[in-house]
């Protein structure tokens, strides 16, 4: 039986673009804007009633903002120095020590900086698009797709990278082509019409730049797509010379349609932004909104719901002084790996639940180098690099192009396996690791010119002991629903607490939603 209609347009959609993959995504119920209709509007709050909320990241000042504005008293607890939880960024003088010891002092030029957690904002997080705007974070372009960057695989090319462009273009030609066979062989007659069949063909031979025979070749249609041999220009030698596709095996090698799917995502789609001057201006500016209301260094060692009130122990993290402080509501974003180690006073079910979900690892490492040499001497501005060695890719800065001076470079962000492997070396070992497998990018340059690195490994972080939280839907099932649940006076936020795992809006959604129940908890007693 060949595929239905359907699945033939499906899989047309999936390698044609990113609006058409957004049309069938959305058609399935799969590509939705997040959640955000405004903020709350909670009023009415009772009288000297309080809140004490744990954790001065995102979700947590948040929380504390809104249920101010309502009229609660606010004290907020947070085990770092400073606001924004992994919503930070590392400048040149931060000095960051990991779990086992390692310190590191940053060394970057003044403006750089490395993103440790979150780096991008897709345009349909609409929450913290709003928040950033009312708290006055300049945002910039990100650039997450750039035809100029390249795509590394060791199966294929003999291990030499090659332009995403070039790439793209030969796989969107050559499966163009096989598509257009198919149709002239009366492959697809199951499932269309001939008439439908024969416009199918037109469109493809536009999609694929296929030649007036529908072959992918050596053309000025395919060049236009991947690049000229000798690109246009002026004069006695301005006409260009068309360049010839890559064999189709050599493109299955390489492995681009993982890339071009990755871009496909919706969350990593145009347009992007990130705030001017790193990420972590986000959190300085959500801690400018509950200044005064923050003790920072520390850490919660309890959560007791006895006696009618929330009590939360806590320890200085610099005097060692242990204290209390009581309020009539909590709400909890502590990371599930770190609150799990915490004594809690809850249901056996959020007990459960706080231990059922593990979180994943993730490293990253920052490197300066002397100059933007990926810039000035390859016109790649902005946009990633993808490699099937460990570091995973390499992200150039899409802030400060075109300028002089040093400049930092994403050049490792690792996932599973390879970031536990990242994460048991130290961090000096790690940076070597990412300038030695980065370097098939930019040979001759990329360790001639490197300055200083940074490296974060979140498995080793002291505040979260993980990157995000890892659902399954056996857990979503079994567990989700308790976990977001107001618990006697106690109610959990954070990403953790969403269907947007591993980003700022699921953090964000996630406490507008628990300070919502909440607030209508109190009202209700």
């Amino acid at each position: 039986m060949g595929p239905t209609r359907r699945e033939v347009l499906r899989a047309i959609g999936m390698m044609a673009g990113t609006a058409v993959l957004y049309q069938a995504m959305e058609a399935l119920g799969h590509a939705k804007e997040t959640q955000f209709a405004g903020p709350p509007n909670l009023t009415g709050a009772r009288p000297g009633a309080k809140v004490l909320v744990l954790g001065a990241g995102l979700a947590g000042m948040l929380a504390a903002y809104e249920l101010a504005k309502a009229g609660y008293e606010v004290q907020i607890l947070e085990y770092n120095n400073r606001p924004g939880g992994r919503n930070w960024s590392l400048y040149g003088g931060d000095t960051y020590t990991e779990l086992g010891g390692a310190t590191q002092k940053v060394g970057f030029s003044d403006g750089n900086y490395l993103n440790p957690g979150p780096w991008r904002i897709p345009y349909h997080h609409r929450a913290l698009l709003h928040y950033c705007k009312q708290f006055g974070v300049a945002l910039e372009p990100f650039i997450q797709m750039n035809h100029q960057a390249l795509v590394h695989s060791a199966k294929a090319f003999d291990g030499k990278p090659m332009r995403y462009r070039e790439l793209a273009g030969d796989w969107d030609g050559n499966v163009a082509e096989l598509l257009a066979k198919a149709i002239d062989n009366r492959g697809l007659d199951s499932v269309m019409t001939r008439e439908d069949g024969d416009r199918l063909r037109m469109a493809l031979r536009e999609w694929g730049a296929l030649d007036q025979n529908f072959k992918y070749s050596k053309s000025a249609r395919s060049s236009r797509r991947r690049m000229w041999d000798r690109p246009q220009g002026g004069g006695v030698l301005g006409e260009p010379i068309p360049s010839e596709p890559h064999a189709f095996k050599d493109i299955m090698d390489s492995g681009i349609w993982r890339v071009v799917a990755q871009h496909m995502s919706i969350d990593h789609q145009h347009s992007m932004f990130q705030p001017v001057g790193g990420m972590g201006m986000i959190g300085k500016a959500f801690g400018r909104q509950v200044e005064g209301k923050v003790r920072y260094n520390s850490k919660v060692t309890s959560i007791s719901q006895q006696g009618g009130k929330v009590t939360v122990g806590y320890t200085d993290t610099g005097t060692g002084v242990a204290s209390t402080a009581t309020a009539d509501y909590c709400v909890c974003t502590i990371p599930l790996g770190v609150l799990a180690q915490i004594e809690v006073d809850c249901s056996p079910g959020l007990d459960a639940a706080i231990r059922a979900v593990p979180y994943s690892n993730s490293v990253k490492v920052g490197l300066e180098f002397k100059r933007r040499f990926w810039e000035e001497d390859e016109a790649i501005y902005g946009g990633i690099s993808f490699t099937d060695r460990e570091i995973a890719m390499i992200s150039y800065p899409s802030g400060r192009m075109h300028s002089d001076g040093p400049a930092v470079v994403l050049g490792a962000y690792t996932f599973g396996p390879a970031s536990y492997k990242f994460a048991g070396m130290t961090p000096e070992e790690r940076i070597a690791r990412a300038l030695d497998q980065g370097s098939v990018f930019h040979p001759g340059r990329y360790k001639e010119e490197f300055l200083t690195g940074a490296s974060v490994a979140w498995s080793r972080s002291p505040f979260t002991l993980g990157c995000c939280a890892q659902w399954n839907e056996d857990t979503r099932k079994e567990h989700y629903q308790t976990l977001v649940a107001v618990d006697n006076r106690l109610v959990l936020a954070g990403e953790h607490a969403s269907y947007i795992g591993c980003w700022m809006e699921g953090a964000i959604l996630s406490s507008l939603d628990a300070v919502t129940r909440l607030h209508k908890r109190a009202l209700e007693a």
